[in-house]
């Protein structure tokens, strides 16, 4: 039994299991008068709803990770940290824009100090290159370090990036359809879900897109992280888009916060242009879509550009991509959605140019990026959408110096507050992006 698969984690066992010299044993669950709390988990349930023949009890809560019962027992070795440092540590030659290495700094120097902390920055600002220091200083000092986000697609996004970034450390990716098995490693990317495995393992880690489903308000995934990380461990949490919950801590002075209102390439986000479409819906069921919307996507083409169409349903994607067959029949596109058995694959060959356009439903509102292209929503006043949402959604364009501006086009049936507050923050942080451009010189 290699003892390394057991570093920093909880592992299930069986309860009759012989323990073995140097693993520790952990509860899995806490039996009290009328409920049962998890200890992977958190969870509280009623004995009832948790119960199993001869007095036994599970937790249903988190059983897709395997099934947490009174019938098993969780093995831990605490984190030893026994890595190899192999020089360089850092591969990447990129170069930092004055901002991004300021912000680059004061991260690298809140994970020596194990600080809580928070980096809000625009979409496209280069969150994940502004990280490269700090992960790399962190190595050097024996650290572990994990990198955790809400989504797979971004996790399999990050990983050949950090892998390029990081050429000699061994990098772990770990999420819900990985066929490879675990191994130690000293840097781990996960999905936040993948959290509830680890105890006490990281001395540093970074949350992604903090403010995404499923990690949002989800009380088990933030028990997961507290958990993972060490007792005088670090924290580094990364949003465009901050909740009330990391606001309030902000205002309590629980968390540094950094900010950063422009993007890498120094330009501002593109503004969202609003344009009427009514009685959309009543169109898609005769498999036709407002000549607008349609003139403005073959405008889009003919300059050369690609570009996302987000609609507001997973009911909605066959009646728009029937719509669209009639007036793109010569072009390649897909619809995508969370729950598409080849959601990844066609992100992958949108990424690889594969696709002109994917029709989409909120699952790419973040975490992918695919160069020069426009964004449209078709019912972006759907209740469907939060501000947030629309925010994310408009930041996918304009993300390349090669084309830093990029069309965003809004399509509503009536006036609403979720997409007014979506305007209202993209020209907040345009104003202060626009200060910073004024006072400092892009390189």
């Amino acid at each position: 039994m290699d003892l390394d698969n057991y570093y920093g984690r909880r592992v299930l066992v069986p309860r009759h299991e012989l323990i073995q010299s140097g693993i520790q044993e952990l509860p899995t669950i806490r039996i009290d008068t009328a409920n049962i709390r998890c200890y992977r988990c958190n969870y509280v349930t009623e004995k009832s709803l948790g119960a199993l023949p001869r007095g036994e009890f599970y937790c249903p809560h988190c059983i897709n990770l395997g099934r947490v019962s009174t019938l098993n027992k969780f093995y831990h070795v605490p984190e030893p940290n026994q890595f190899t440092v192999t020089e360089p540590v850092l591969t990447w030659k990129g170069k930092l824009s004055p901002l991004q290495q300021q912000a680059s700094e004061k991260i690298s120097q809140g994970m020596a100090d194990h600080v809580q902390q928070l980096l809000w920055a625009v979409t496209g600002a280069g969150k994940t290159e502004m990280m490269f220091a700090g992960i790399a200083a962190a190595i050097k000092r024996g650290e572990r370090i994990g990198i955790a986000s809400p989504r797979v697609d971004v996790c399999l996004e990050l990983f050949p990036r950090l892998k390029a970034a990081f050429a000699n450390c061994d990098i772990a990716l770990l999420h819900g359809r990985q066929e490879l098995p675990y191994h130690y490693a000293q840097l781990t990317i996960c999905t936040t879900h993948q959290l509830l495995r680890f105890y006490h393992a990281f001395d540093n880690l970074i949350i992604d897109e903090v403010d995404a489903f499923p990690y949002a308000a989800n009380a088990s995934l933030l028990y997961a992280t507290k958990q993972a990380i060490k007792e005088n461990g670090g924290c580094l949490y990364l949003t465009a888009t901050p909740g009330d919950a990391l606001l309030r801590e902000i205002k309590s002075k629980r968390l540094v916060v950094n900010y950063l209102p422009l993007r890498y390439h120094g330009h501002l986000l593109p503004q969202i242009k609003v344009r009427l479409a009514f009685g959309w819906r009543r169109r898609l069921e005769r498999q036709q879509l407002p000549p607008q919307v349609i003139q403005q996507l073959q405008e889009t083409l003919r300059e050369g550009h690609r570009f996302l169409l987000f609609i507001p349903h997973i009911a909605d994607l066959a009646l728009v991509e029937a719509a669209l067959r009639h007036s793109f029949a010569t072009f390649r596109f897909a619809t995508v959605h969370a729950s598409d058995p080849e959601r990844l694959e066609k992100v992958q060959k949108m990424r690889d140019g594969d696709y002109d356009f994917l029709v989409t439903t909120s699952i790419l509102e973040r975490g992918v990026t695919f160069p020069e292209i426009d964004v449209y929503v078709l019912g972006a006043d759907d209740p469907v959408f939060s501000s947030s949402a629309l925010v994310q959604i408009a930041g996918r364009a304009g993300r390349a110096q090669s084309r830093p501006t990029g069309r965003v086009v809004f399509w509503i049936n009536c006036n609403c507050r979720q997409v007014n507050q979506a305007i209202s923050q993209v020209k907040y942080l345009n104003r202060k992006g626009q200060r910073l451009i004024d006072g400092v010189s892009f390189v």
